[in-house]
């Protein structure tokens, strides 16, 4: 049977040719491919030749497309195990994890090749910088992949790495499964009080889908955040909240608790083989952050400084509940979503709803190419002609400002019962000058779960277009913000391109161009209302500019507390026994002002910490935020769509991925070192010690 991967793709851009990859295609190639590596692993150690950079670190093989074949099925199953999955891959995944993991460490364990790579490491040419970055890199991956344990050292690295590989598949999978096997089926109109039209008739649109009558409310996001925030029926909004600060602690298959402590476990025991007395302080040695007290200096300080108006924030949400229901009224966790918009409406007279008519989605795709095209020169081109993995994904072409072809991109906007919930980018081929030459232009993708399209009856005519809220569109925006960073990548070799730089860094170029989602100038060019083309008022915009930092304080104060939780499990030097749901309210309990339910726990579906990479890292969102905040406000001195500021942002950050350290990469851009300073006054904050 032909097997696309074992060809060279004759598609356009050579894209993955996703109309003939079926199922049955990849266990094959990834057992050839593991093969095909192992062959160019011996061609390596065995080379009579003496250690160089060049026949070592970055071997040049007359077939490159040959020996490539791993990570080019590797890069197609990964995506679509997160965008589009079903029981039967997920079942392969199971299958192949183990075999993969054990190949890694067969490589990375590997003496005879890590000696030569020592060697070069301790005696080489003169290198360039990018050459020693790479050389550095591989030499301290080995390092910290155990290769200079000894024998029962290795061994004991390898069960435990592959224990990890196995239980972070299955965390992801518990979570995917309890959320979408999740559904508030409504059958009376009455339950549907105070939630907006749109809200309404995507909950049809949900019951519609699986055969039933009435609404469907589920734990997606664009379901489930709007239920909370509009549904006038308290009882149903509890059942919401709860069944989502409740997944995967149930005693069934799909129960994380022991998962997630053994995961940390293992973490800890990994790095302590290692050398380090953390999982924590494995982590940051190769971060910008550098230490655990410097992480915790940054919480720290984000604690001292907004706790204050947070609390107020709180005490003012609580007066509106009182208000409404009597002063006897207590409010719960299921109620602060629903009286916090009810105060923002009084104070600001805007709410997400008012908004949607004027964001539409494919007019917020042209407004966000747009701004792309404003600020560097690159326009987009859908073709059709490109193979995509799901009906709903659009596939573009991207030029750069001289013409030449940049990229492929690839949107996945809407949910579905194959995707994983939340949003992120990623690549199907990244960049790098081959050793032909050629530089390889990247293949990337940003996968999301926006509200979607009504459907008529017919379920082929839409009723009402996809009307996004701000949030959408800030996430859009955000990865929107990884997606340049991957495509304007630049570097010679693919391990140091694109994203491929520390956990502390990544966030800067997303998170910066969230920033663009409350400039006025942005939104004249596409905010227009999708049924009058008229464009969004400037007395509206005003009212959404005004109310930009309403509970600022609140949701950075959410977010460190996340990443007090995630330095509590990996700062642990000792064996964790502790029950995870208490442990869980104990560690982040400096930056929580809320009143939390004794049974909610947010460890066995934080799947940034726990399978995600995020691991003693999601400190990072907040560390990236100051330097966002710092950036932009170059950007809103020189001008937001200075085309000489963006090329420079482009040249300094986007384009050298991980090719130099981040802190010199940014202080070329700006000319200094960063401050919080930006950031407290962008949040409205005021303190002394600013």
């Amino acid at each position: 049977m032909s097997n696309p991967f074992f060809e060279k793709y004759t598609t356009l851009h050579e894209t993955a040719p996703f109309d003939k990859i079926k199922l049955e295609h990849f266990e094959p190639a990834f057992l050839e491919g593991i093969k095909r590596d192992k062959e160019h692993l011996d061609m390596i150690i065995n080379n009579p030749e003496p250690p160089t950079f060049e026949n070592t670190i970055d071997p040049a093989e007359e077939d490159e497309e040959y020996y490539d074949l791993l990570g080019k099925v590797s890069s197609v199953f990964s995506n679509l195990l997160s965008a589009e999955t079903n029981d039967e891959m997920e079942a392969l995944a199971q299958k192949m994890q183990p075999i993969l993991t054990q190949h890694q460490n067969d490589v990375m364990l590997n003496e005879k090749l890590f000696l030569r790579v020592k060697a070069v490491y301790e005696n080489h040419r003169e290198l360039t910088p990018e050459e020693e970055t790479l050389l550095n890199k591989t030499y301290e991956g080995f390092v910290r992949s155990g290769a200079l344990l000894d024998e029962a050292g290795k061994e004991k690295l390898r069960k435990l790495s592959e224990e990890a590989s196995i239980l972070g598949l299955q965390f992801s999978q518990n979570v995917r499964k309890e959320t979408k096997d999740y559904i508030m089926h409504l059958t009376s109109e009455e339950d549907l009080a105070g939630l907006p039209d749109t809200q309404k008739m995507a909950a049809r649109e949900a019951a519609k889908e699986r055969n039933l009558e009435g609404w469907v409310i589920t734990l997606d996001y664009p379901s489930y955040g709007p239920f909370l925030q509009y549904a006038e029926k308290r009882e149903l909004r509890k059942e919401l909240l709860l069944a989502h600060s409740t997944l995967c602690t149930h005693e069934n298959e799909t129960n994380n608790l022991e998962i997630c402590k053994r995961i940390v476990n293992l973490a800890r025991e990994e790095a302590q083989l290692l050398g380090y007395p953390s999982y924590a302080d494995f982590v940051l040695k190769k971060r910008m952050a550098s230490s655990i007290a410097n992480v915790y200096d940054l919480l720290h300080k984000l604690i001292d400084a907004y706790k204050p108006t947070a609390i107020k924030e709180r005490a003012e949400v609580e007066a509106m509940a009182k208000r409404m229901e009597g002063d006897d009224f207590e409010m719960q966790p299921w109620d602060t979503a629903y009286y916090s918009h009810k105060l923002q409406l009084e104070k600001y007279n805007v709410d997400s709803e008012m908004l949607r008519p004027y964001l539409e989605l494919s007019k917020v795709i042209g407004g966000v190419f747009g701004l792309a095209t404003k600020l560097y020169g690159i326009t987009f081109k859908e073709n059709k002609d490109i193979p995509v993995y799901h009906p709903d994904v659009k596939a573009y072409e991207v030029f750069d400002k001289d013409g030449s072809f940049l990229a492929v991109f690839y949107a996945d906007f809407h949910p579905r019962k194959g995707k994983r919930g939340g949003a992120w980018m990623t690549e199907f081929q990244g960049q790098e000058i081959n050793h032909k030459g050629e530089n390889v232009r990247p293949h990337v993708s940003v996968v999301m779960n926006f509200t979607k399209p009504v459907m008529a009856a017919d379920g082929v005519t839409v009723e009402k277009p996809a009307l996004l809220t701000l949030g959408e569109v800030e996430t859009f925006l955000h990865e929107f913000g990884h997606s340049l960073h991957g495509m304007f990548a630049n570097t010679r070799f693919g391990s140091l391109s694109g994203t491929n730089v520390w956990w502390d860094f990544v966030e800067l170029p997303s998170q910066f161009m969230e920033n663009y989602a409350l400039e006025k100038e942005f939104l004249h060019t596409f905010a227009f209302h999708y049924d009058t083309g008229e464009p969004m008022p400037d007395e509206l915009i005003d009212r959404v500019i005004a109310g930009r930092n309403y509970n600022v304080a609140s949701g950075c104060l959410r977010q460190v507390s996340l990443g007090l939780l995630d330095m509590a499990y990996y700062t642990k030097t000792e064996e964790f026994t502790d029950d995870i749901i208490p442990f869980e309210k104990e560690a982040w309990k400096e930056a929580i002002i809320g009143k939390q339910l004794p049974e909610s726990c947010m460890t066995v579906q934080f799947s940034h910490i726990m399978a995600g990479g995020y691991s003693a890292g999601y400190y990072s969102y907040k560390w990236a935020e100051v330097l966002d905040a710092d950036a932009f406000a170059v950007f809103k001195k020189e001008g937001i769509f200075n085309t000489e500021t963006a090329q420079r942002f482009r040249d300094c950050i986007l384009s050298k991925g991980g090719t130099e350290h981040p802190a010199v990469l940014y202080k070329r851009f700006k000319g200094s070192d960063p401050t919080i300073n930006a950031l407290l006054e962008r949040n409205g904050i005021k303190t002394e010690k600013a």
